[in-house]
């Protein structure tokens, strides 16, 4: 079906058209048919004028018509491209399995392909989109299209195991549930019936099914299931990984993402991972990342915290400078800024950077000390504090990086409420008299020790206020029996005291003079993260918990310390 919009008809999005936006075609279910003959179906837009024009494609599990969707298809087709709308395989018009992630990388390669010698086509071809949208754009790069000239993977994962699925080998249990076991297994058609509580059976509800134990479930998508067997970094997250396929990629990739968002690593490793290991050295050079003080999209509030107006970057406008350049030939500049565009919090303000982390950077430690204090000076003696951790009673999930359907509010969120817990120790600094900047990943080096087979470590650094408000800056946890590597298990000694390092993905903030710095550790987070039962078994398998000791060292010969990457203040 073809419908031709005049212009008349779009005066919502003309505003940038000084005598109205020029009308489209819309070629409604077009037919691509895969290389096992598969036929995935898209919706077309294209300027109404004939010619040969560059392709933009974006492939969604969505929908389609989803959300504004239609209207940024008719802005881009207003500006000059065709933009392929494509529902994957299986998933609501096109044909197929639905199988999350599997399919991706050759059914956007056969797209990107197809899309570059259809009549309309000047033969570039890009690719666009956030989320799911975003892995379906690394998939593609990965196979190496000959068509594709960049893409621009917004809020997205660059592997589905380490920073979609998991986090430090921990399991992203409501995001995993609301997502993969709930919304996705259904083909439903109208947004009105997304929301997860209209097609969830009562026993299926949040408040019950994530405290369900053992997680493992006959009912869930049998995706879901896969999901919690393959709890380690092994060959069934490998084969989708898009990291391990960065030498594969020959152009350029423009990352976007929020300091609180859930993919925020995705992220970072989208941009330090092309500019390493790009195919080519313009692949290399010219990739680029902007990061704000956002969660799974732009904004100028979220959580707790309005961060101003100049906190907001519209994603439409730089999507179109980087396509105008590089589809077009557009010299607009975009290519000669610095590579990195990031949100330093604390002061709102944005920066740019020659490089992430950033050139210069000076990696400080901050070490534990008795007394839940926390400095530069190494500690002396041989100081330690225990607390309880009981999986029936776990740290609740307050802010933080987590998104999409879940039952917890993500972003900056006071951290007081939770700080007054028995089994949350806080290490806080004395107030600072300067600004501190850091920009970059955090590490923590716990020295501690459990009385069981398995637990977790979570950390999370804070940045406290004068008037005592606890803001969240960047949190990271590890799942003990991963501290050799996420492909490596291997359960604990009860009792013996490791060397844990966790990572904390990365921030840019500014601690303030008067403001003091914090490291709360606890081992839950839930249900943000499934709860380590503490007895060794596999994830997924125990019906089981019980109470897990922790000792936390502080002293001379294990010091404790969290690493900030301190930079010069923007």
């Amino acid at each position: 079906m073809r419908t031709v919009f005049p212009t008349a008809s779009l005066l919502a999005v003309s505003a940038c058209f000084a005598a109205g936006p020029p009308p489209i075609v819309v070629d409604q279910h077009v037919a691509v048919t895969m290389r096992d003959g598969v036929k995935l179906y898209a919706d077309v837009y294209r300027p109404a004028r004939e010619g040969k024009y560059p392709v933009l494609i974006s492939r969604t599990p969505y929908g389609v018509q989803r959300d504004g969707s239609h209207t940024s298809m008719i802005h881009l087709a207003q500006n000059g491209y065709v933009t392929i709308f494509q529902d994957v395989r299986g998933r609501l018009e096109s044909e197929g399995q639905w199988r999350p992630f599997r399919d991706e990388a050759r059914d956007g390669h056969d797209t990107i392909q197809w899309a570059a010698v259809q009549p309309w086509s000047n033969g570039k071809v890009a690719t666009f989109g956030g989320s799911y949208l975003g892995h379906t754009q690394w998939a593609a790069a990965s196979q190496a299209p000959a068509n594709l000239v960049t893409l621009f993977p917004a809020v997205a994962s660059t592997n589905i195991y380490k920073n979609w699925a998991y986090f430090g080998g921990a399991f992203r249990l409501s995001f995993n549930y609301g997502w993969g076991a709930v919304r996705m297994p259904y083909r439903i058609m109208q947004p009105q019936y997304w929301h997860t509580e209209a097609y969830a059976p009562e026993d299926w509800k949040y408040e019950k099914v994530l405290r369900k134990l053992p997680l493992d479930e006959a009912r869930l998508a049998p995706h879901y299931r896969e999901w919690l067997k393959h709890q380690s970094y092994d060959g069934y997250w490998k084969e989708i990984a898009d990291e391990e396929r960065f030498a594969n990629i020959k152009v350029p990739a423009h990352t976007w993402g929020g300091w609180f968002d859930i993919f925020l690593a995705g992220t970072i490793d989208g941009y330090t991972g092309m500019r390493a290991s790009g195919a080519t050295e313009r692949a290399r050079k010219e990739s680029k990342m902007t990061v704000g003080p956002w969660g799974h999209g732009a904004s100028r509030k979220y959580g707790d915290i309005d961060f101003g107006e100049t906190a907001m970057r519209s994603l439409f406008d730089r999507e179109l400078r980087w396509y105008n350049h590089y589809l077009k030939g557009e010299d607009n500049g975009i290519d000669r800024e610095p590579p990195v565009e990031i949100f330093f919090m604390g002061v709102n303000k944005w920066k740019h950077a020659a490089d992430w982390p950033l050139p210069g950077t000076r990696y400080t430690p901050y070490y534990l000390a008795a007394g839940g204090k926390l400095g530069e000076s190494k500690p002396a003696g041989a100081e330690r504090d225990q607390y309880t951790y009981d999986p029936d009673s776990p740290v609740p999930t307050v802010g933080g990086n987590n998104c999409c359907g879940t039952p917890t509010i993500a972003g900056p969120r006071d951290q007081r409420e939770i700080e007054k817990r028995a089994d949350v120790l806080g290490y806080t600094s004395e107030p600072l008299t300067k600004p501190l900047a850091i920009a970059g990943p955090v590490k923590m080096k716990l020295h501690a020790s459990t009385d069981g087979r398995d637990t977790d470590w979570m950390v999370k650094l804070i940045d406290v206020q004068p008037d005592g408000f606890a803001m969240n800056v960047a949190e990271g946890i590890l799942r003990a029996r991963f501290r050799k590597g996420l492909d490596k298990m291997e359960l604990l000694t009860p009792g013996q005291t490791y060397e844990f390092e966790i990572g904390m993905a990365g921030t840019a903030n500014v601690f303030l003079p008067g403001h003091r710095i914090r490291v709360d550790i606890t081992s839950s987070n839930f249900p943000q993260f499934d709860r380590n039962p503490n007895t060794g078994e596999d994830l997924g398998a125990s019906a089981k918990t019980r109470v897990a000791r922790q000792t936390v060292y502080h002293s001379e010969a294990r010091p404790s310390q969290i690493v900030l990457p301190v930079v010069d203040a923007p």
